[in-house]
């Protein structure tokens, strides 16, 4: 931790006023806390970026028991998403990040998101709703991961489902909650932009995929000006197809209640070697642009926007 004075508000979240350097994790034992918020040192936008699907600390038991070597669990990060981003807080944004990978708990499902092929015919004490994502593998806790591969190599007992969730989804969201609910009483409104990489193929020739969940998630003119930005950036975008929004955009997505939410999907051929999972050549080159619309967020008089 550099510079100032740090504090934390629950025993699962570390909150940060600056924002150091992040190390390239590698895959190995767990001693990150589940989530880390990271404050700006001075002054606040009513704006969140939070990344649920780049963190990198694999259990050491799960790899173990994994049917899938480390490499092929890292193929589903959204990676590096913490880097690109992580000039927020310097920029005046707050920045959430899951410190833990997607393939383990995925934070952008809702925690009763069960898919009843982990468990077999054994009761479920945590009584699943019926969810497309979660019958088709992609549940809170994955069952497949990517290209439709099993993580598992059998079934999983309803307690460790449970601790999961408890250990990592739980945590994730208190701090996510805390951090709009801070941002609402500062500023009157708060608006969390869920930051996700998508695979080359399922965008040719967009560069970003903007979900507002067809204009129900946030007010048109939060959705027009982050779009704005991004071409400003030379970036090319599309909304809500293929992606829309997941439970993130779903939960903090509530115009009504002062609570805005957009995802945005970044293709990852502008940086990734999506086979090795490893920052390509051009990395520097977007993470240059985001450094940049990042910037231009700040400036947003997102009280206009929302008239």
């Amino acid at each position: 931790m550099t510079g100032g004075a740090a504090h934390s508000s629950m025993a699962a979240m570390v909150v940060k006023l600056t924002s150091p350097a992040r190390k390239a994790s590698t895959p190995g034992p767990a001693t990150l806390p589940p989530v880390e918020v990271l404050r700006p040192l001075r002054g606040t936008a009513p704006v969140i970026i939070a990344s649920p699907h780049s963190g990198r600390t694999y259990p050491e038991r799960f790899l173990e028991q994994s049917a899938l070597s480390v490499e092929l669990l890292r193929r589903s990060e959204d990676a590096y998403m913490d880097e690109l981003y992580a000039a927020a807080p310097a920029a005046g944004l707050t920045l959430v990040l899951a410190t833990f990978p997607r393939v383990y708990v995925d934070p952008n499902r809702s925690a009763d998101e069960l898919d009843p092929l982990l468990t077999g015919d054994r009761a479920d004490p945590l009584t699943p709703i019926r969810s497309p994502r979660a019958h088709a593998g992609l549940g809170v806790v994955p069952r497949l991961g990517a290209d439709g591969l099993s993580i598992h190599p059998g079934i999983l007992d309803p307690g460790e489902i449970h601790q999961r969730i408890a250990d990592c989804h739980t945590p994730y969201h208190t701090a996510l909650e805390a951090e709009v609910s801070r941002l609402v009483d500062r500023h009157g409104f708060a608006i969390v932009i869920d930051a996700h990489s998508m695979p080359s193929i399922s965008a040719p020739g967009i560069d970003a995929v903007i979900g507002d969940r067809h204009g129900v998630s946030c007010a048109p003119g939060i959705t027009n000006a982050i779009e704005a930005a991004l071409h400003a950036q030379g970036l090319r975008t599309r909304r809500n197809t293929p992606y829309a929004g997941g439970y993130t955009t779903e939960r903090y997505g509530q115009p009504d209640h002062a609570r805005h939410a957009v995802q945005i999907e970044l293709n990852r051929a502008l940086y990734l070697d999506e086979a090795r999972v490893t920052r390509s050549g051009t990395f520097d080159s977007l993470k240059a642009r985001i450094d940049g619309f990042l910037a231009s967020i700040v400036a947003i008089d997102w009280v206009e926007k929302l008239a």
